[in-house]
């Protein structure tokens, strides 16, 4: 399965969720942002890679919905609700993803 985490600058967030599930031996895991000075940018070709996709927030997923419409149509975009509070691989963010994540794996 394919899994595709978004925030917003893919800095901590995502990047981190990506990190986190990188190694897993029946997922192919990456991540990206929706804001123009992200790391890596949402782009349509990410969507329709992804079979399941993960959002921080419910901004992401109306951006993404917005903007790729036809992309995301068929697509489950699942809202885990993590503000942006952390830091890349803080502790309580690394415990947050694994607890609204994992019940979806």
């Amino acid at each position: 399965m394919n899994i595709l985490f978004v925030c917003s600058r893919n800095k901590w967030r995502s990047a981190t969720a990506e990190t986190i599930y990188k190694n897993h031996p029946d997922h192919q895991v990456r991540s990206a942002g929706t804001e123009p000075s992200a790391r890596i940018k949402i782009n349509a070709k990410l969507i329709v890679w992804a079979d399941l996709i993960f959002v921080m927030e419910k901004k992401h997923k109306q951006r993404i919905t917005e903007r790729f419409a036809d992309e995301s149509n068929e697509k489950e975009i699942i809202t885990l609700d993590i503000p942006d509070d952390y830091q890349y691989m803080d502790e309580e963010l690394i415990e947050e993803i694994r607890a609204k994540v994992e019940g979806y794996l």
